[in-house]
């Protein structure tokens, strides 16, 4: 518990409770002074490598024991970027530089009183990593297997920075599995291939009734204006079903040879003309791609691979679809 003043610093008299701006300070009488209790500044360094981040274990009270961000107060005299560069290094052995100042939280503490944590992100120079001062470890934890932390303001901080770099990480999940089949879980489940099947999964329904309106009134689609909706609803359902087993990695070129010569096939025997055919499949690209710009998680900068890599892999798809729709138009 934080010890309270009792006696003035300057004369050893004892203190009283005064009002001042109304709030209400220590003050001595007899040196007329008023005290202040600022909060008192901690800084934190979030130094990440490969999805790990560096944590260090607690070796005196507060928490001991519990694992924490490299953290400690500010001394008077330095700045605050210098006490952040200079407890990483007391704590963990590594020398770094700053990145950015990254999260500013206000916590309380039972030992110290008011605290404000200023939470840095940094990136290693040198050094070679080893336990500090008031430190029993001091590790790397990958971003998933985080230990309980010993200050809320870390976890905080560490929750904030974690879901600001996932965007980045699915990216380079995305180029680095491109080729491969087998894909750990973990990647999977995050990566860039599995939200842009999200993203057409979750709305198929609107991407479809959009199209709908589309393909029964434009020109480009006349022989379509007749064809029942439920028959034509079938018809966009099956293709963008295609299109979401093609970006996932669950349907290869056999697969979208053997479906499209057949849809071309079944659109002759209808009478379908190869044009309207055609013009009918753009469409659905047209919906696929306004309806996914139109999403919020498209328009940040961030968010711009994600824009071409959606815009690459459909190409591909309908390039494909449209090549063997044609084949199979033309089969006597």
């Amino acid at each position: 518990m934080k010890k309270q003043r009792k006696h003035c610093h300057y004369c050893g008299e004892i203190t009283i409770k005064k009002y001042e701006d109304n709030v209400q300070r220590d003050f001595c009488p007899a040196c007329k002074s008023f005290f202040y209790e600022n909060p008192l500044p901690v800084v934190s360094a979030i130094l990440e490598s490969s999805r790990r981040i560096l944590l260090v274990r607690r070796d005196r009270a507060p928490s001991k024991g519990l694992w924490c961000l490299p953290t400690g107060f500010a001394e008077a005299g330095e700045s605050i970027e210098e006490a952040v560069l200079r407890e990483l290094e007391e704590e963990t052995g590594i020398m770094g530089k700053i990145v950015r100042l990254f999260d500013v939280d206000s916590y309380k503490s039972r030992f110290y009183g008011d605290l404000l944590f200023l939470t840095f992100v940094v990136q290693q120079t040198g050094g070679k990593l080893c336990a500090g001062d008031d430190c029993s470890q001091a590790k790397f934890w990958p971003v998933n297997k985080l230990p309980p932390l010993a200050f809320r303001s870390n976890k905080v901080a560490l929750e904030a920075y974690i879901k600001s770099r996932r965007d980045y990480w699915a990216i380079f999940d995305s180029i680095e599995y491109t080729d491969k089949k087998n894909i750990p879980p973990a990647v999977a489940k995050n990566s860039l291939t599995r939200r842009l099947v999200n993203v057409i999964i979750k709305n198929k329904e609107k991407i479809i009734e959009q199209w709908l309106e589309d393909v029964s009134v434009n020109p480009s689609t006349a022989e379509y204006h007749k064809v029942a909706r439920e028959v034509l609803y079938n018809i966009c359902d099956r293709i963008l079903s295609q299109l979401t087993l093609w970006l996932g990695g669950l349907h290869d070129v056999d697969k979208i040879r053997g479906f499209y010569t057949k849809l071309g096939r079944e659109r002759k025997k209808s009478g379908f003309k190869l044009s309207g055919a055609l013009s009918a499949l753009s469409l659905i690209r047209k919906h696929i791609w306004t309806f996914a710009l139109a999403q919020d998680a498209l328009q940040k900068n961030l968010e711009l691979y994600m824009t071409f890599e959606l815009q690459r892999r459909m190409t591909i798809f309908f390039d494909l679809a449209t090549f063997y729709l044609t084949r199979g138009h033309e089969e006597k």
